[in-house]
């Protein structure tokens, strides 16, 4: 008898011949991040764990076959026998980011199991772990089979569902193996939720609700109270990822802390966020401003002069004893107080010299360089062809009275070298920033119940034979004082005679008249182009992503890498940025407003209008041409974000279309996609609720609309969204370049304050602009989000090896980097050209805020995947 058993295990009969053992083992390796890895201040769950093991309550793993369905349980792929991750506890990993790999041994049997196609896994531990991936090797007729999971699990106890994850193949719904597409529809299903009660960190639910926490109903204050953005006609926004938090008294959920819920999936990566932005905004909420506070109030809390204001810059301003800053070292992170404080130890806060003044402190009052900011600064996005002359309004005349501009030829006629306006026009040398419309229906409110004191402007420009811009005239505008119905009170400048004396009245004024502008643009940049129109619209993508694609679904591995971190931001900016008295109230000229006014313009977003060849053929700023790159011609030839940007954007539609055509064959195989069509109409009707009715919508009944809206996605989640963000401390770092507030209008001939401005015009600058403490908070602030981290990730890179199991997929991906990398070298190449004026200007700052990659820091350069602050 042993003989035969020795033989058996040997693989051989009695007599020598071979037997089919369908019995084997198959090795494993898990890799994963331990909690006490991840967070520095739980080395106790390091204990616990290792006690869990001693106990046998390890980490189990089950294989689920992709080919033999178990009749008891649905048919669903039979789960194959328990194995452990082995040696836990000899295995320790240090105190610092790192991960730790396991072996695990399968007992592999054929008639079970066949080919793995998933796994089962449950953490018997009292600690959560983050799970990097499975590899199998040696699988009989597959080799070596891997399973990307990326993702927190958590005890056993806490989950209604087993956690599953699959390999690393894709599959269209039809095309899943038969025994795995109930796990998939489950997974799913819990992914939903059921919509009830308050959601917990280990909940995995993404699920839709409107902006209704923005204030605290139950304080009493009514002047704090903000409206609910989104669910009605008033106050339309896009959805954003529910918590289920109980609501107040008051009917209406706010939060007091910011540690709210997002999946916990999507919260912040163990090297960042959670630390770095969570911390450092605390840091700036909880510390910075009383301190600033106390300074300004005791200090005082104007400019005096510019040289005042480069003081800061220069030596940093000495902050006043206190408790609060006293007690700094006991709650944020000695790394946090140093990148706020730019110190070890001394009570000054310093900040870094903004390269907008780094080659001269005054160039950026040159017109040059105000009028090149719209074609390469902070919010290129805005400017447009001047198309009817004058401008006119598209403000309702039965509510707003005559809104047209006041601008005639008589102030531009001098200044167009010999053309006619009509000419000018039709040569398409005329330009226009138009910041009067959006602006004009909430003047009335902002002036009156504000400290702001604001203008609804136009600018017009024109372009030279250069193609620099240069600024004509500018239009102030005020409601009328007898009522909306009576239509704008206009004033209309234009910048001093060539001949003019330096400091004269003429010049004075001129520079006052670009600041109310600049004001507005700020306004407008920070509150739409940046987050309305990345952070804000993106969100119901992620949620809707999440819920109707399966992780196995080509086209969610498509998007999934960029939409890392962006409801975790989005989250913490609601807490602290755009909620009622938050640092965006504070610090831009909407004060109160801010919200509403963002609402407002959501009305107009158009989703196909976002993407960057449809962007700028709206504007006017490029018109079709077949036989141009990227078949448009710019209308200005040296626009450095549509230049850059249409090569960033045509590398993103061709790594998209080669992607997607290798699961979509025809048109068909799009409108047959179960969860395709599913997530659409989802995202469309429920994560764009208001906006569900526009027709511009994509059907996605073929593979161009699939094309183009995936391109779009993409393109406003890293490269928009970099365009509008990682400048912000560049050019806005120095306030009056970038005013976000204005204190003062225009001084009147015959006033004290004209007479003021005569005898002191630097002065009467910077008492009219943002004021000391908004400018000392908001330049802290902007600073920290024009930072990347140690742990980004940017186009044409991936934070997972073998995220594909389809070589055609990974090569096409590797395409696209190198196009990407192409791209960087035209960038250098025209940041070369001296002739292309636009990319430099006066200032002398080349543009990169295209440029794909960066290094950790303020660098001003890079595109993340995805908008991770």
């Amino acid at each position: 008898m042993q003989s035969i058993i020795d033989a058996l295990s040997a693989g051989h009969d009695d007599n020598g011949g071979q037997i089919n053992i369908a019995k084997r083992e198959i090795k494993g390796t898990v890799v994963l991040m331990k909690k006490n890895v991840l967070e520095f201040n739980d080395f106790n769950a390091s204990i616990v764990d290792r006690f869990d093991e001693l106990l046998g309550r390890g980490v189990s793993l089950q294989l689920i076959s992709s080919v033999h369905g178990d009749p008891q349980n649905g048919n669903k792929g039979k789960l194959g026998k328990a194995a452990y991750l082995e040696n836990w506890i000899p295995t320790i990993a240090p105190l610092k980011t790192g991960e730790t790999a396991y072996d695990v041994t399968f007992e592999w049997e054929e008639e079970e199991i066949g080919v793995p196609g998933g796994f089962v896994i449950k953490n018997n531990h009292h600690n959560e772990f983050f799970l990097k991936s499975l590899t199998l090797e040696d699988v009989p007729g597959e080799g070596r089979i891997h399973f990307p999971c990326n993702s927190w699990v958590y005890p056993a106890k806490r989950y209604a569902k087993d956690r599953v994850f699959f390999t690393n193949k894709s599959y269209l719904p039809h095309e899943m193996p038969l025994p795995l597409v109930k796990y998939r529809e489950e997974e799913l299903v819990g992914l939903r939720g059921n919509g009830q009660g308050e959601l917990r960190e280990w909940d995995r639910v993404y699920d839709y609700a409107c902006y209704n926490d923005l204030w605290d109903p139950d304080d009493g204050d009514a002047d704090n109270a903000r409206p609910t953005l989104g669910g009605s006609a008033e106050y339309p926004y896009p959805r954003w990822g529910r918590t289920g938090r109980p609501p107040s008294k008051s009917g209406q959920p706010y939060f007091q802390h910011l540690d709210i819920y997002v999946p916990r999936d999507e919260r912040f990566g163990h090297l960042k966020m959670s630390d770095f932005l969570l911390n450092g905004l605390k840091a700036i909420v909880q510390i910075v401003k009383p301190e600033l506070e106390a300074l300004c109030s005791e200090d005082g809390n104007e400019f005096d002069s510019f040289d005042d204001a480069l003081k800061l810059y220069d030596g940093g301003v000495k902050l006043p004893r206190g408790p609060t800053l006293d007690n700094l070292w006991k709650d944020i992170p000695l790394d946090i107080i140093n990148l706020i404080f730019h110190t070890d130890g001394e009570r000054i806060l310093k900040y870094p010299l903004p390269e907008v003044i780094k080659e001269s402190r005054t160039a950026w009052r040159t017109d040059e360089e105000f009028a090149r900011e719209m074609l390469a600064g902070l919010n290129p996005v805005v400017i447009s062809i001047l198309q009817e002359f004058p401008p006119r309004s598209k403000l309702d005349a039965k509510v707003y009275g005559n809104q047209d501009s006041s601008i005639s030829e008589e102030h531009l006629r001098h200044q167009l070298n010999g053309l006619t306006v009509a000419e000018a026009i039709k040569t398409n040398k005329l330009f226009i920033l138009d910041h009067h419309d959006t602006i004009m229906p909430y003047l009335r409110r902002i002036n009156d119940n504000t400290t702001s004191k604001a203008y609804a402007t136009r600018t017009i420009l024109y372009l030279q034979n250069d193609d620099t811009l240069k600024p004509l005239a500018i239009e102030l505008s005020l409601p009328h004082p007898d009522g909306d119905q009576f239509g704008a009170i206009n004033k209309v400048y234009t910048p001093p005679p060539a001949d003019h004396k330096e400091g004269s009245l003429e010049e004075i004024i001129w520079q006052l008249a670009k600041a109310y502008v600049a004001v507005n643009d700020s306004g407008y940049h920070e509150l739409i182009s940046h987050f309305l129109h990345t952070h804000a619209v993106i969100e119901p993508f992620v949620i809707a992503t999440n819920r109707q694609l399966s992780v196995v679904h080509p086209i969610f591995k498509l998007l999934h890498p960029h939409f890392r971190d962006t409801m975790n931001i989005n989250a913490l900016g609601r807490q602290v940025l755009i909620n009622g008295g938050g640092l965006m109230e504070f610090t831009l000229y909407p004060a109160k407003y801010c919200m509403e006014f963002s609402s407002s313009l959501y009305k107009h977003w158009n989703f196909t209008e976002q993407a960057l060849p449809q962007d700028l053929k709206k504007r006017g700023m490029a018109v079709p041409d077949p036989v141009s790159k990227h078949g448009l011609r710019l209308l200005i030839k040296d626009y450095p974000y549509a230049v850059d940007g249409l090569d960033i954007w045509s590398a993103i539609r061709n790594w998209v279309a080669n992607y997607t055509s290798l699961y979509y064959k025809t048109d068909d195989a799009i409108r047959s996609d179960v969860e395709l069509q599913t997530w659409w109409k989802e995202l469309v009707e429920v994560g764009h609720a208001d906006k569900r009715d526009e027709p511009w919508w994509p059907k996605m009944r073929n593979r161009d609309e699939l094309i183009e809206s995936c391109t779009t996605v993409i393109w406003i989640a890293s490269a928009l969204h970099a365009a509008t963000n990682f400048g912000q401390y560049t050019y806005a770092g120095y306030m009056p370049n970038r005013p976000t507030i204005s204190r003062r209008f225009m001084p009147e001939e015959g006033t004290l304050e004209f007479e003021e401005m005569r005898e002191n015009p630097d002065r009467v600058f910077l008492r009219t602009i943002t004021a000391r403490l908004q400018t000392l908070l908001g330049i802290s602030l902007i600073e920290l989000l024009s930072t990347h981290s140690s742990d980004e990730f940017y186009l044409g890179q991936r934070d997972t090896a073998g995220w594909t199991a389809e070589l055609e997929a990974e090569a096409a991906f590797e395409r696209f980097g190198k196009a990407l990398t192409e791209v960087e070298e035209r960038i250098v190449e025209r940041n070369g050209e001296e002739n292309l004026r636009n990319r430099y200007g006066a200032v002398k700052i080349p543009y990169t805020l295209l440029f794909p990659t960066s290094e950790v820091g303020r660098t001003g350069k890079g595109i993340p995947n995805s908008i991770t602050i």
